[in-house]
């Protein structure tokens, strides 16, 4: 099927697999629950669909090939339009960066079509192709999601393991290098984020549908999955917030480095800044200054410097002392 958008094609039934496009658009069109799945990238993906699948309601045709998705579900007629976000497990991509996966099934076809792999959809197809696949587009839906959702489940786990990391290590004094891992923590979640609302009102849209593919089993499955990406939200929620406190921690923590710097330089100049007018003064060289006749004038300016710089800290010592006993 290299001159065809599809990728993977199979008669769920029981009857042998299709042997070319044309026979997948006959096993599309009549009794046979058929599953096909596309390539959305694929320069003949939509002349493909409006001319084969003709039949099809044109807000599912456009829908399938939308190229910005959102998670969604609707029903047309007897059939429902699926739009669901994975995990994005390809090489060198982003997992937030959620892969969109295009669905439409009824009670004779599955159609299937994504613009990037999905590891959901190839985990389907070597399970069918092993005999363990699904009978009815009702379970193909279920175990699709249940794949998704895990998936995400796993990620989000991931991202709290990470959390809990970077909190040890920030609270424990090791903060130095690590504003770029936080800030990549936040961008991670908030990426996230925004697909995982959407999924989850999706799924819960999906339990509410008057289907015959949705039968009790397959409502109360999706039902669970709805609860499990509720949990996944709720989380990512306590994440972003979590990565927020963290970045704040970092801040006050750079601001009192600052702060005590800034402290040290203020005392340092303190003391030295008579010390340097004093210097200064004597260090002119004009007639009239004092001991410039005499041996041990340098002995008395070194002795005067220390008087001065132990006042200076025995001032400095009595004022803190009064003020932490006016916090008292």
């Amino acid at each position: 099927m290299t001159n065809s958008p599809i990728l993977f094609s199979h008669i769920l039934t029981g009857a042998p697999d299709p042997d070319g496009p044309a026979d997948i658009v006959e096993a599309l069109r009549d009794e046979r629950l058929a599953w096909a799945h596309l390539d959305g990238t694929h320069p003949q993906a939509q002349r493909w669909i409006r001319e084969e699948l003709d039949y099809l309601d044109p807000q599912a045709v456009e829908a399938l090939l939308d190229v910005d998705t959102r998670p969604r579900m609707s029903q047309i007629g007897e059939g429902l339009l699926v739009i669901l976000r994975a995990i994005n497990f390809n090489e060198g991509e982003d997992p937030e960066d959620m892969v969109s996966l295009r669905m439409y099934l009824d009670r004779q076809r599955i159609l299937t079509i994504s613009r990037k792999r999905v590891r959901a959809i190839e985990g389907m197809n070597a399970a069918i192709r092993d005999g363990k696949g699904p009978s009815d587009a009702g379970t193909f839906l279920v175990r699709l999601t249940e794949d998704i959702v895990g998936n995400i489940g796993v990620f989000q786990t991931e991202l709290d393991e990470r959390a809990e990391a970077l909190e040890d290590q920030v609270y424990g004094g090791q903060a130095d290098h690590m504003r770029r891992d936080v800030l990549d923590l936040r961008l991670q979640v908030i990426a996230a984020r925004r697909y995982l609302a959407p999924q989850r009102e999706a799924l819960i849209r999906l339990t509410q549908a008057e289907s015959p593919i949705i039968d009790e089993v397959t409502r109360r499955e999706i039902e669970e999955e709805a609860l499990k990406m509720t949990r996944i939200s709720e989380d990512m929620d306590e994440l972003r917030d979590q990565a927020q406190v963290l970045r704040e921690e970092l801040s006050s923590q750079l601001s009192d480095r600052v702060n005590r710097n800034t402290f040290v330089l203020s005392v340092v100049s303190t003391i030295f800044l008579p010390l340097g007018f004093l210097t200064g003064l004597f260090g002119v060289n004009l007639g009239g200054m004092p001991g410039l006749n005499s041996d041990s004038a340098f002995d008395y300016l070194v002795i005067v410097c220390v008087v001065i710089v132990a006042a200076q800290l025995m001032v400095m010592g009595l004022l803190r002392l009064y003020s932490k006993r006016r916090k008292r």
